[in-house]
């Protein structure tokens, strides 16, 4: 188990509009705002479309990671996750997760890491700024290579 104190920076509310891709919408927010780290406590949305962590298939290794996708269409979701700085890329490195509900069956349900996703209507979030310590993911070699949130040295 791993913990730090955070200081809290600046708080936004931000909404994606209609036809946004959901990453680029996120990318660009932060770029213009200038966060390189931080939470989001939770928002919700209407997808058109929407790539979820996901597969029908039999899994070798229970343990391991799944990296496939699963793809739905008319869903709402609630979500929430966290930015971390990429340095090696020099851009923010989203971590989300997301319920999802199929509109036309039932809300019938899927839950899982978000991989991508196009806004119907509206996406409204909540994003509050970390400014210290500093947030990023290591790749964890023995544990399936899987990115792992860490505190540490100044970034900026």
């Amino acid at each position: 188990m791993r913990s730090h104190e955070l200081t809290l920076g600046r708080s936004f509310a931000v909404v994606f509009d209609h036809g946004d891709d959901f990453f680029t919408a996120l990318a660009d927010f932060c770029h213009d705002n200038d966060v390189r780290q931080g939470y989001i406590p939770g928002f919700i949305a209407g997808f058109s479309q929407v790539q979820i962590v996901g597969t029908c298939d039999k899994l070798d290794d229970l343990n391991a990671p799944v990296w496939s996708k699963v793809h739905l269409t008319n869903v709402e979701a609630f979500g929430g996750g966290t930015l971390a700085w990429d340095e090696t890329n020099q851009r923010v490195a989203p971590h989300i997760h997301v319920a999802v509900g199929l509109k036309e069956h039932s809300a019938t349900g899927h839950t899982s890491h978000l991989l991508g996703a196009q806004v119907q209507f509206l996406t409204e979030m909540l994003v509050i700024e970390v400014n210290d310590p500093p947030m990023h993911r290591v790749r964890q070699p023995d544990l399936y290579d899987v990115p792992l949130m860490q505190f540490g040295p100044h970034i900026r």
